[in-house]
């Protein structure tokens, strides 16, 4: 990413959303960005494997889990599947595990919290979706960027101007 989060709020206030400040940083790239794909799931991470399976082409895969603190959306498996196939990161409205695995993956992961336990697999989700969470509404191919101050969107790439 070539631009800070602030820096982009800063130049382009009037074209973003910024996301309430309720994730924390696992994955091992602090700052990503990309292009957004949207899966919702709940407490079923099928669709997030099959995803990650796909060439990410340098996207951020943007899963609502509908908040839930009970299982884990993704884990260390699942991280590094996103690294070896080019996403720049995963963002989870839900929980993650294997954190020391993930934070080893050079791919972004923000999520709410960690849980130890996997979830189910009983192959439900819906791709290409609105999501809505944190405050911002994420739409299928709007950009996300991400870093240690927070993360926003916009409906297309923002430059510095």
């Amino acid at each position: 990413m070539s631009h800070a989060v602030t820096d982009l709020c800063d130049a382009h206030a009037d074209k973003i959303q910024v996301a309430e400040p309720m994730f924390a940083d696992f994955g091992g790239e602090m700052a990503f960005s990309g292009p957004i794909r949207t899966l919702k799931c709940f407490e079923d991470n099928s669709f997030v494997r099959s995803e990650l399976e796909q060439p990410g082409e340098g996207r951020v895969l943007v899963v609502d889990g509908g908040g839930s603190m009970r299982c884990a959306l993704l884990g260390g498996n699942l991280a590094k599947l996103a690294e070896d196939n080019n996403w720049a990161g995963v963002v989870v409205y839900g929980c993650v595990r294997d954190v020391e695995e993930i934070e080893a993956c050079a791919v972004g992961v923000k999520a709410l919290a960690a849980h130890p336990l996997k979830s189910r697999k009983q192959n439900i989700g819906e791709l290409g979706l609105s999501v809505r969470f944190g405050g911002v509404e994420f739409r299928e191919g709007d950009y996300l960027y991400a870093d240690a101050d927070g993360m926003i969107t916009a409906p297309a790439a923002l430059d510095m101007e």
